[in-house]
This record gives structure tokens, sequence and C-alpha cells, in this order.
């Protein structure tokens, strides 16, 4: 049996006694309490699960209306609680694709196994779907304060501007213990990895909506509570996991990755598409920008782009220039972002993109300079490295 996980599962539940499940077997569950009258609105993809009292109705009312759901396309698993089943419900369930009873009394145990017996038997049987074509882009920041958290929140709204999908590009901070991509967004950081341990198995594509916080139209956050543990709490599996239901979910994945390397760095830089490292134009930024690009380079056998940032014209001071910063690199430069501090600012302290804010920033012309060569290369998403134990079933 899978580990399966009811966190945000969408749950209908026929029968005001059943309330109380949601504080306890069903907890974290989306769960709706209806009366009998409900199932006949019912349609393909409205819920995840139907739980029935068999005493919330009378039995021939009951018995006729779960006769109907026999038509339903896509019908959800059922399940039946309650004891002594009058034989036409019974021949009415019986005509059901994914049915059970749990006789009462029963425990909060028996009633999850019931519930994951069904979801495993559905899944099992369920059309496989057609393989999601999806790209990864990785921002990382060649030193701390470079601009990669800007950058990568600038990168994630251009695509979403381009596709007409609502859900179609996730934005993902991997900086798991002070990410500061839902505060510069104005957003709320729901994603909670550290439960899962070694079990990530249990986290599936329903799991990853309950942690997604919509930000625009067509861009969703995936971010942690601040907490300084986190690194440690939050398994390698679990991480994993979570970009491999991402590029599974959604048209483009953009990580804000941080530059320090944990133990899911490579695969997660592996299964990248993009990797962009970040400088600013001072000379420690650009030799560190040189060194990393060569770690990457090394480690993922792939080659990393430089976008250098804040740039701004030169007429005195001791600034590189660009020809200058590429001698420093020892490469050319993939990219360059004009500095605009003042519609920078103001977008952070009004929360959202710069592009929302200030659409006529020089930054927002650039990134889509930027993204639109990039989608120019485009190529097959190599599939992300995942560990066995992240991706079997129990």
């Amino acid at each position: 049996m899978s580990n399966w996980s009811l966190l945000g599962r969408r749950v209908l539940a026929i029968g005001d006694s059943l309330a109380p499940l949601s504080r306890g077997p069903l907890f974290g569950a989306a769960m709706e309490v209806a009366s009998l009258d409900r199932l006949a609105d019912l349609r393909p993809g409205m819920t995840d699960l139907i739980l029935i009292d068999a005493d919330s109705a009378e039995p021939a009312a009951l018995a006729a209306a779960v006769a109907t759901l026999a038509g339903v396309t896509d019908l959800p698993p059922t399940l039946f609680l309650g004891g002594h089943l009058p034989v036409g419900l019974v021949r009415a369930l019986m005509r059901l694709p994914h049915a059970d009873v749990v006789e009462a009394p029963y425990t909060n145990e028996q009633l999850q196994n019931a519930i994951y017996s069904l979801l495993d038997q559905a899944a099992a049987q369920a059309p496989a779907a057609p393989g999601h074509a999806s790209r990864c882009w990785t921002v990382l920041g060649a030193v701390g304060g470079a601009g990669a958290t800007m950058l990568s929140i600038e990168i994630a709204s251009a695509l979403a501007a381009k596709s007409p999908r609502d859900s179609s590009v996730c934005l993902i901070d991997l900086h798991l213990a002070d990410g500061a991509c839902a505060a510069y967004l104005g957003a709320s950081p729901a994603m909670g990895l550290a439960q899962f341990g070694p079990a990530a198995e249990r986290m599936d594509a329903a799991l990853l909506a309950a942690f997604a916080s919509p930000v625009s139209k067509g861009l969703d956050l995936l971010a942690c509570p601040r907490d300084p543990t986190a690194f440690a709490a939050i398994s390698r599996e679990a991480v994993l996991r979570i970009l491999e239901i991402a590029c599974d979910s959604y048209d483009h994945v953009v990580l804000d990755m941080p530059r320090h390397r944990h133990g899911w760095t490579l695969e997660a830089l592996s299964g990248s598409d993009e990797v962009l490292v970040v400088s600013e134009l001072t000379v420690p930024a650009l030799l560190a920008a040189r060194a990393l690009s060569d770690e990457v380079e090394a480690a993922a056998s792939l080659r990393p782009r430089i976008v250098l940032n804040r740039l701004a014209a030169r007429m005195f001071g001791p600034a590189p220039s660009t020809a200058e910063a590429e001698k420093a690199l020892q490469r050319k430069a993939d990219g360059a972002i004009s500095s605009d501090w003042e519609a920078a600012a103001a977008s952070v302290n009004l929360g959202g993109a710069i592009a929302q804010h200030r659409p006529k920033s020089k930054i927002v012309r650039d990134v889509g300079g930027l993204v639109d060569r990039l989608l120019a290369e485009r190529g097959r998403r190599a599939p992300l490295a995942v560990p066995a134990a992240a991706s079997r079933a129990a």
C-alpha cells in the first residue's frame, strides 16, 4: 500500500456527522460537508474522494442517489461509513468502479487504511498521463547580494506573461532556511517539507497544489517559512521529490538556488535546462562567478550562463566595463541587466515583480530579452535525477 498524503486532497463528505473527521484522520484535507443532494451536482474532477454516512438519509433515497453515481465519468473513489447497509444500497454500491464499506464502529487507522486502499486501486487503473515537457531554469548568485533572487522573480514573471495558462510557471525558493522570494512578492510561504523526512514518496501533485502560493496569473511560488534549522531538517529526498512533481506539473520551473552546496544540489543542477550565474560588476564577484561556473561545469557536466547584473553607464570611477568583466571571467557574458535601483526598491516595498509595478523599467526590458534568447534556444529538458527512494511507491 502506498503512503498517500491527504494534505490538500478534496473530500466530499455526505452527512453532517462526518464533519469531525476533518480534525482527526482527514486532517489537512480540503473537506466539504454536504447533504445527499450534492451528489446530483457531481462533475468530473470536482473531488478526489467521496465519503458517505450510510445513516445520513433514508435507505431508498440513498440507494437512488448512489445509483446515479454509476453514470458519472471518472467517478472518484467512494467510501461508505456505517453498518447494516440495506440490500438496495449494496447493489448500487457494487456498480461503482472504486467503492468500499467501513463498518461502524471503526478506528482512525481503519478509516485511513480503507481510504489509502481505494486511492491505490484508482491510481493503478488510471490511464497513463501523457509526458509533460517542461523546462527548469536555475539561478545562482556568485556572491551574496548579487541580485539572484530578483532575477529569479523577474524571469519567472516574464515566462508567466508569455503563457496563456493559469498555472504555467513555478518559482521555487531553495533558500530553505531564509529565502526572500515570498517577502519580495508579498506572498505567504506555505511549503512544509520538514514533516516528510525520508518518506518523500508520500508527496504528490495534490500536495504540491496545497504548498503553492499563487502570485499572479500563471505564476505560483513554492517557499518554506523561515527556519534556521531547515537545511538539516528537510531531507534530500523531499527536495528532489518536490522538484520532480513541479517539473511534471508546470511548463517552466525556476529555481532560486543557494550558492553553497547541499545534498540535493548536484541532482537539481543536472536536471536543469539552464543554469544562470549572476554576478555584480566588482572584481571579487566576477572572480567568484568564474570559480562557481567552473565548479558547476565540472560537477554537473553543463555549461552555465553568466549574467552581469546592475550595469550602469560608466563615465567616471573604477567599475569594470563589460569587456573588462569578460576578461576577468575568461569567457563571454551571456546576459546583462541594467541598474534601476528605484524600480527594484519600489517593487520590493510594494510586494511583487518589477514587471508588475514598473513595467517600463530597464530591468524588465533586459530580462525580457534574456528570456527571449533562452526560449529561442529551447531544447528538450533532461529528466531530473531523482534517487529511487524518492520516486518509488512503498
